[in-house]
């Protein structure tokens, strides 16, 4: 596969000696633990614990580094901005300025290569090179950041969406917003959520999710013949014309079908046909993730 430029991205960098503590009680992964050299998933909900990002963030030193789509990058960079007060916090969008390209493929290390970086040894670790960073990511898959003047890379985001769907990993957009708790779409099975942490926005129902027992619904990776986008409503036979899942991610496949992350209710994802748009629409083919979805 060719680098990527991820175009339909955006890149936050969190700086100042408060960084820490602000990123620990606003997102849904443990920032403290998060060393410096290191990658993770988290989310940021609201707070009746409903999602409205969900990103990757890295630590370089005592700075912090958000990947996450575009179209929210700034509400959510206003909208934690507004809970810095007089922390010593600066959060700014340097999308401008620095790129993201995405690696993946059997040549991988010597493209990586070519961009002035090296290949981290393991997953979610990072090497800094000079103005290159690279971090290791699902599955078998790299980022790399760096000066958005020497970013030659094709741009083909429907492509690096397929791998995401593919690994199973979900990045919230407009019409996915406040759609669902964390669990819903798998962030606590991509080690994006801690039930140890403390207190965050929409904690309280987050963590009663998950002790009560009350998860009705995981994020299942699918296969459709037809057009489908993030939002769009999923139907199945069991509960006839009640809504029962939507579609949080899809990439157009160049041989007709749509490759999609879809949440559906658990006790008839295997059991019973899911339809797009309505009882007599397309039907979900559902395939495996590379994670065990409980």
């Amino acid at each position: 596969m060719t680098a990527n430029l991820l175009s339909r991205d955006s890149l936050l960098h969190f700086s100042g000696s408060d960084a820490q503590a602000f990123l620990h009680g606003q997102l849904t992964c443990d920032v403290l633990a998060l060393e410096s050299g290191f990658s993770t998933y988290g989310g940021y909900c609201t707070p009746k614990g409903r999602l409205l990002a969900t990103f990757l963030l890295w630590r370089s030193g005592a700075d912090y580094f958000m990947l996450l789509p575009g179209a929210v990058a700034e509400p959510i960079r206003k909208r934690l901005t507004m809970y810095i007060l007089r922390a010593k916090v600066k959060a700014e969008d340097i999308t401008a300025t620095q790129a993201c390209i995405g690696v993946a493929g059997t040549d991988s290390a010597q493209q990586i290569a070519a961009l002035g970086g090296k290949v981290p040894d393991r997953l979610h670790t990072l090497t800094a090179n000079e103005d290159v960073t690279v971090i290791a990511i699902p599955v078998q898959r790299y980022l790399v950041v760096l000066p958005r003047e020497r970013a030659t890379a094709v741009a083909d985001p429907d492509a690096w969406t397929a791998l995401d769907i593919e690994a199973g990993i979900p990045f919230i957009t407009p019409p996915t917003q406040e759609e669902f708790v964390a669990q819903m779409v798998n962030l606590d099975l991509i080690g994006g959520l801690s039930y140890t942490k403390g207190c965050y926005p929409g904690q309280e129902i987050v963590a009663r999710t998950h002790y009560l027992g009350r998860l009705k619904q995981r994020m299942y990776c699918a296969r459709i013949n037809a057009s489908a986008t993030a939002g769009d409503k999923l139907y199945c036979d069991a509960l006839g014309d009640q809504s029962s899942g939507m579609i949080v991610a899809a990439a157009p496949d160049k041989n007709g079908p749509c490759d999609v992350l879809a949440v559906l209710q658990t006790a008839h994802a295997g059991s019973t046909p899911y339809h797009l748009g309505s009882l007599q629409g397309p039907v979900l083919e559902l395939g495996s993730l590379p994670y065990a979805v409980n």
